[in-house]
């Protein structure tokens, strides 16, 4: 895949890019569906995007979690009418604006009563930088040394390794009696996945607008990652983008402080659309596709990659099983982060201190088939605060006679 170009420093006025970037390649052929604030009824609004147009549908479906419960998410919407909200790019503009019109509507993330979840350690790469953090400690010297001496002795591809087969366990065996083993092994090759609560329902934030992470830190990086949106019957009706935020010095100073390295003020970004799934787009498309990191800092720094999903450890569908089922059920669906292999190390400032980021850095993740998410880095103390839950939104739509 192409990575897109920068669009200038993180204060220019059109960091977060155009309408055209941020939809899908072949948008005119996809079942896209959204969410706005809409100022009118003081209150958000479910969208469906079709040719570049915003079209209000809450008058049939007052929540997202609603559409994605239907038998078929994606036959429904195509059918549907409603009135024109504006255009996509202008809405986005307006998300993205540095004096916010709040009297004109502005994009949120597209989900609502979602449960948000993320599974971790799903890529090789992600794995070893993992049992880096444990043993290093937050000490950004002493991982890149235990960098060099993991890799010669247990190398960077485990990707043909099977979690929970018999060959992950002989591993297993032979990293205990080398003194090797961490629980970031155990979730990486073991039988069971890790799955966790990434933020509250209503607290995820969407495109053009800031992402956390606390002043403190001082060892962080994006995780982008494809996101699967899930029915409460455990079916995956479609998917989107989204930033697993992550402060690597606090999760690698104790894996029991994984809910402070992950969730904060605006450190779960999801969006700027769900694609729903239909006869050209689903699960198939989802494992063969590349997503595509850059970030780029108002000190000159740039760092791009892409991931492959066809490089994940576990396949997407048994993560879902492992998340929704008898053992545990989402009466509102989820949206489940599906991992990353993003662990960047790039030397930005000093040599062996690999990567962290600064203020005001762009994080730009980008795939053809689910458009572009893009957010701009600021301490988690200073963005938005996240005030609008869910007794808000009972409140606003009973109010708007939508229950």
């Amino acid at each position: 895949m192409t990575v897109p170009q920068p669009r200038g420093l993180a204060a220019d006025a059109d960091w977060f890019g155009t309408g055209a970037e941020a939809l899908p390649d072949d948008a005119d052929h996809s079942v896209l569906i959204g969410r706005i604030w809409d100022p009118s009824v003081d209150g958000p609004a479910p969208v469906a995007v079709r040719g570049g147009e915003v079209i209000d549908i809450s008058h049939r479906f007052p929540t997202v979690r609603d559409i994605c419960e239907l038998p078929d998410p994606a036959a429904t919407v195509a059918g549907l009418d409603g009135p024109r909200v504006g255009d996509f790019g202008e809405i986005l503009a307006n998300t993205g604006a540095a004096n916010r019109d709040h009297n004109r509507p502005w994009l949120l993330a597209p989900v609502d009563l979602q449960a948000l979840k993320a599974a971790g350690v799903t890529f090789p790469v992600s794995l070893i930088e993992r049992v880096i953090e444990e043993r290093a400690r937050g000490d950004l010297a002493l991982a890149a040394d235990l960098r060099r001496r993991m890799l010669a002795d247990i190398g960077a591809d485990l990707h043909s390794l099977s979690p929970g087969s018999a060959e992950a366990e002989k591993l297993k065996d032979l990293l205990v009696a080398e003194g090797m083993w961490s629980q970031y092994l155990e979730v990486g090759i073991g039988p069971d996945a890790e799955i966790f609560t990434k933020g509250q329902i209503l607290s995820a934030v969407g495109t053009a607008v800031p992402v956390g992470v606390l002043a403190a830190s001082t060892w962080n990086n994006p995780e982008p990652e494809v996101v699967l949106i899930v029915q409460s019957s455990g079916r995956v009706v479609g998917a989107t983008l989204g930033n697993d935020v992550n402060l690597r010095d606090v999760e690698g100073r104790s894996a029991l402080l994984l809910p402070l390295a992950k969730d904060n003020n605006a450190s779960c970004a999801l969006g700027p659309l769900i694609r729903l799934f239909d006869e050209r787009f689903g699960l198939e498309q989802v494992r063969e596709l590349e997503v595509g990191l850059e970030v780029h800092g108002v000190d000159g720094f740039r760092l791009e990659a892409v991931s492959e999903m066809t490089q994940m450890s576990r396949e997407p569908e048994a993560l879902v099983r492992q998340l929704i089922g008898p053992h545990h059920h989402y009466p509102d669906g989820a949206a489940l982060m599906l991992g990353t292999m993003f662990a960047p190390i790039q030397d930005r400032d000093r040599p062996g201190e690999g990567f962290t980021h600064k203020v005001d850095d762009v994080v730009r993740i980008s795939c053809p088939s689910l458009g572009t998410l893009v957010n701009r880095v600021r301490h988690a103390e200073e963005c938005e605060p996240w005030q609008f839950g869910v007794r808000d939104l009972m409140s606003n739509l009973a109010r708007r006679e939508l229950l």
